[in-house]
């Protein structure tokens, strides 16, 4: 099963865990709202998104020869709900430079910023059970984002009950630069079809 399958995949990347950090409770709400505002191009009230993308061309992928991704698409997700925690979220997407197909993944994430508070608030997201995960920054443009890849389950998207496979960081896939593109990009990463319906152009 799918669940299952995640739980093993974090168990054994469970010796590479991201670095310590500050999860978002007790962080000053104004500087959430304007972390909030950089992200989703606007301030949020119930529910945003916002896509970036990448597709590495030849050149690229010749200078970095350990490189395995080709293409990565990012959805950062954010949901509000009156008394209840601010829910963030990711989908991801892959192409593989040697692999056919289109290899999914997600989760939850959390707000943080290092310890001694120097750098800018960014996104952690974890895998299930802990190990792994990425953390996102918003470029100082707000055109970008900024992945660090440590590990992430991913699935073939054709098979979404199959088995996970592990999308580790490794010599020339520890950090993406995603350009900022309209949501309707990523629709593919869904499968409830009404969010789908809400990535759409009006």
């Amino acid at each position: 099963m799918k669940t299952l399958n995640a739980l093993m995949v974090a168990a054994a990347l469970a010796a590479t865990p991201l670095a310590a950090h500050a999860e978002d409770d007790g962080m000053d709400p104004a500087k959430v709202a304007a972390f909030e505002n950089r992200v989703f191009a606007g301030p949020v009230s119930e529910k945003a998104s916002a896509c970036f993308v990448r597709r590495y061309d030849a050149r690229h992928l010749a200078l970095h020869p350990r490189q395995k991704v080709a293409a990565m698409k990012l959805l950062v997700t954010v949901d509000k709900v009156a008394t209840e925690p601010t829910s963030y979220g990711y989908r991801i997407g892959v192409q593989y430079r040697n692999k056919p197909g289109d290899f999914d993944g997600g989760s939850s994430c959390g707000l943080m910023v290092d310890e001694n508070g120097k750098k800018e608030i960014r996104f952690s997201c974890d895998v299930d059970c802990g190990g792994g995960g990425i953390e996102v920054a918003i470029s100082k443009d707000n055109k970008s984002m900024i992945l660090h890849l440590e590990a992430i389950a991913v699935w073939d998207r054709k098979h979404p009950d199959g088995e996970a496979e592990s999308l580790q960081g490794g010599k020339d896939d520890k950090v993406f630069r995603l350009d900022r593109v309209h949501p309707s990009q990523c629709a593919e990463l869904l499968t409830d079809n009404k969010t789908v319906a809400s990535l759409q152009p009006q």
